[in-house]
Parts: structure tokens; sequence; C-alpha cells
């Protein structure tokens, strides 16, 4: 626990002598001081009780696609048992739903709460053992793959803890400052200046004298003693030489820091976990020696403890429950039956609401199994690109969780498009304003991408609701990847296909009938020509 006030101790000085005196005076036999002491503690413990509370940034993702699915950083995660975790490469198996609810179940645990950004390649997120009240992300403009995701977590205790998941630009320093003055004005523009606040992730920091530490000391702690491993080493990346990772707080929380204790091991200044030094290893385990050193990993995981002062008046729920869909990016025609799906634990019944406005909430279902995971609706009559579901413990509304983005309900299914197929890309087709179509169903489509900054934009159409397959091949090894949008959507992609398979093909669900568009980019620099071919029963001949 943290160490009280000089104010405190001189009144503790005070009372004790007192306490013992009347104790005595009560008794047959004298008490003691210390042992007034230990029982007002005792006291005191049984009305706030202190909660370890473990905060940790995590990059440790592995293998060639920049996801959790090589195992690595899972075992890490068990071995390591955090409570909130600042992640970042949040991408797992195909990222639907299930994918990432699996995840994390595998990971931390099926009562653990989660948020991950939309429609970026390698997501940030956060992962808590405590009910996240509310999330969201924030744009970060010197870059086009990710933002910075947030979120307010009910910890134990009358305080809210605000985390900030964040994966900085390697470009330069200047333009790691300019992301973290951005991202200081998001945070003072959003929390509340008496809750706690962490900022943690990936800085790709290459040394402790950058400016966006001057800039982030603004809102949180910058000093020492920093988090270090075995052989008191302060650096995260991959070659132990730079500090690339954190896990910084507020002033008012960095008051509560704790030593990280794992087993029989302490570390004052919080961990910093690498699997090649950690000794002993089964402290960890399943975590294996060589976890850290996996291809690709190129960051260490960084831990700080907290002692939170809980006063009961924050439980944390049993139950769970977590919206499959509409979970974004959909499009719903008025009248259409929908299938509304979710995953539940320790739920009975669920409460079923939709919003047009992200404000008003109108109740579908007031109470329906929990154990169904599923409820047709049929779509109301208002149009709208900002729609959400939400669904709740019937019993207890603190047991929720909404869509991750907003879906659209639209009015009128749009006619075919007259256009002649093609055969052959032509440029310039380097936007969605510009695509080349219309692409017809099974019909090759021959292009190439023929410089490191080329990028292909094809539309088709889908005149019904159902399953779409993407092919595209490459006639040599060639790396390239393919990504999928609606007309309501050219920025988050509703599919993609982005291993090292060739052809690289990939199947999703066409929600509603509508223009699509794929876009087809080279990996890492990859060029090659390649054959596009859409497939599906609603897609247009």
């Amino acid at each position: 626990m943290p160490q009280p006030s000089s104010a405190r101790l001189s009144l503790r000085g005070l009372l004790l002598p007192l306490l013992a005196l009347a104790l005595a005076a009560c008794g047959d036999g004298a008490v003691s001081a210390q042992e007034a002491s230990e029982s007002g503690l005792s006291a005191r413990k049984g009305a706030l009780a202190p909660v370890r509370v473990r905060l940790m940034a995590a990059n440790i993702s592995s293998g060639n696609n920049q996801s959790y699915d090589p195992g690595h950083g899972t075992r890490i995660f068990q071995g390591t048992k955090p409570d909130i975790v600042m992640i970042q490469e949040f991408n797992f198996g195909s990222n639907s739903a299930s994918d990432i609810r699996s995840f994390v179940d595998t990971a931390f645990g099926p009562n653990f709460h989660y948020y991950r950004e939309t429609g970026a390649q390698i997501p940030n997120g956060v992962i808590s053992r405590y009910p996240i009240l509310e999330a969201g992300e924030w744009t970060d403009s010197q870059v086009g793959n990710r933002d910075f995701a947030w979120a307010r977590i009910d910890i134990p205790g009358p305080k809210d803890l605000w985390v900030v998941s964040v994966h900085l630009l390697t470009r330069s320093a200047g333009v790691r400052n300019t992301e973290a003055n951005q991202l200081v004005d998001y945070i003072k523009g959003k929390v509340p200046a008496g809750d706690y606040l962490s900022i943690g992730g990936d800085f790709n920091s290459d040394s402790r004298s950058e400016a966006l530490f001057s800039t982030f000391s603004s809102l949180v702690s910058t000093a020492s003693p920093y988090p270090a491993d075995k052989n008191n080493n302060v650096n995260t990346n991959a070659n132990r030489n730079k500090p690339y990772d954190h896990v910084l707080v507020s002033n008012n929380l960095r008051a509560f820091q704790t030593p990280t204790v794992i087993g029989g091991s302490t570390f004052a200044g919080g961990l910093v976990l690498d699997t090649r030094v950690y000794s002993p290893i089964s402290e960890i385990s399943p975590a294996q020696s060589g976890d850290s050193g996996s291809t690709n990993m190129q960051h260490m995981a960084i831990i700080k403890d907290f002692l939170i002062e809980d006063d009961g008046s924050t439980p944390v729920p049993s139950g769970r429950v977590t919206v499959v869909s509409p979970n974004g990016g959909e499009s719903w025609t008025v009248g259409s039956s929908r299938a509304i799906t979710w995953t539940s634990s320790d739920v009975t019944n669920v409460k079923l609401e939709y919003t047009a406005d992200g404000s008003t909430w109108n109740v579908i279902a007031a109470s329906t199994p929990a154990s169904a995971g599923s409820y047709t609706w049929t779509v109301p009559d208002t149009v709208t690109t900002t729609a959400k579901v939400r669904v709740s413990d019937a019993g207890s509304a603190t047991v929720s969780d909404t869509s991750d983005a907003v879906f659209a309900i639209t009015a009128t299914t749009p006619p075919p498009d007259s256009s002649t197929p093609i055969s052959q890309e032509t440029e310039s087709n380097g936007t969605p304003a510009t695509a080349n179509g219309r692409v017809a169903a099974n019909k090759d489509v021959s292009g190439a991408i023929s410089s490191l900054t080329d990028v292909d934009w094809f539309k088709f159409v889908v005149t019904s609701a159902g399953p779409v397959k993407v092919k595209l091949s490459m006639p040599d090894m060639d790396n390239l990847d393919w990504y999928v949008y609606t007309a309501e959507d050219t920025v988050l992609f509703t599919a993609r296909g982005y291993s090292a398979s060739n052809p690289e093909v990939g199947t999703f669900t066409a929600e509603a009938p509508g223009t699509y568009y794929v876009k087809v980019v080279g990996y890492a620099g990859a060029m090659s020509p390649y054959v596009l071919n859409v497939s599906g029963v609603g897609v247009q001949p």
C-alpha cells in the first residue's frame, strides 16, 4: 500500500497511545501500542482493502502476419496474468468477433472485456479484467493503418481508470512528438482531471530524451525508476538497446505503484518481460524461454503493478455478453429479416436494443434467452448510417456490450449495374472514385501492381445478400493482398486477404445488396501481375 501522509502519521501517533489506554482500562491486561496499531489496521482493511491491479503494454505479436496466431504472446499473457493490457497489433484468426473473443478467452479468461479499434491493419486495443464503461478510437494523423484506442475502465475504488493504447510511428522523433501532442489534446478534451490515466504501448522511442516524453509529462509521470528485466536492463526492443515500450501513468496513480511480484521474484520499478533472460522460467509458465525471441517479436512486454484501495463501490459483474452482429460496417435494408447474434456467459436472459443516432435507445426485445445467441429482427423503417445494437443482461444493465462501430439501415435495394463487365485493368484506378468496373461474377480480370506506390481499385455489384468469394492469383510467389469495402465506407474494410498464400482466397458475407469495392496492393513493396476473380450467387453476372 502507499505510505500515509505526514498529517495522518501525526494523528495516528496521538491516537494510538490513547487507544492503548482505553483498551487497557476495559480489560484485565495491558494492550501495547503495537497491538492497538494492528487492531486499527485490521479494521481499516476490513472497510478499505487494497487490490493489486497489474497494467501491461504489449506489442508481442509474432510470425509473418503481425498477429497473435503463433501463440508466443498468448503464453506470455497467460504466464504474467495482467489485469489490464494496452495491446498493439491486435490481430487473431480472421479477426471476426468470434475469433477475437476466442483469443481473449484463451489468453486471459472468459470474463475479460475488450475493445479493438476497427478498420486498421494493425489495430490497437484494450483488454481488461474490469468492466469497460466506454471506449473508442482517436485519429492518428501521422499513420494510416492504426489510430489511438482508448477505454474508460471501472477499476475498484471511487475513481475510473482511462487507458490509451498507442503505437507511434518509427519514421522520426519529430513525427512521434507530433503524435504525442495530438494525443495530449485528445486526452485533455475527454478525460476528467481527477481520474486515473495510463498511456501505454509501443512508442518506438530511440531514447528517453525524445521530446515526446516532455510532451506526455503534462499528463503522466515519465520519471524513473523504470521497469527492468532480471539483468536490470530497461530497454525493450528485440535487441534490448532501445526503450521502445512504456506504461506511463498519472501522478495520482503513480502514488499507488508497488513492486511487481511474480512467484519469488520482485521488480521494484516494474518488469520488462524477456523470456530469454527470465529465471526461473517456471514462474511464468506456460511461457517458454524462447517466446520473446520468436520470429518478428520485436518488442518486450512492460508490466507495472498498483495497489488500489477498494471501497466496494464498484463490484465486478460476473456475467458477460458480446455483440457478434451487427458489429459495424453492415448495411441492412428496411423491412428485411436480420439475425442479431451474441455470445454470453453467466447470463440467463438478455435485453436487445438499437439506436439510430447514438443517443436514443429503442427496445427490440425486453427479455430473450441468452443461450439462444441469436434473435431474428425485422429492420425498422429508420434510414440511418449511425445505427448500433446493444445487448445487455436483462437483470443487470451493468453487463452489456454494444456494436463496436456503426452500421447502416438503407431504404431500398439499388438497381443492377448496366455497365459492361471488364476483363483487364486500366490505369489510373488508384482511388474508389476511379475504380475499374464492373467485375462480373466469376469473370477473370487481369492487372498488375507495377510500382511501390501502385494501388488498384475495382468495383462489383451484389444484387442479393450472401457469401462472396474473392480470389487473387499471382504467376509467381509474389505477395499481393486484397481488401473489400462497401460503397458506404471505403475507409474501413469489410474483408481482406492478407496472408502469404498464392492464390490469396477469402470469403465474406455481403450483408446487403449494393456496390462493393476491391483494393489490390503489394505487401512490403511487392510488385506482380495478377488475376482477380469475384464470385458468389449474389454477385451480378
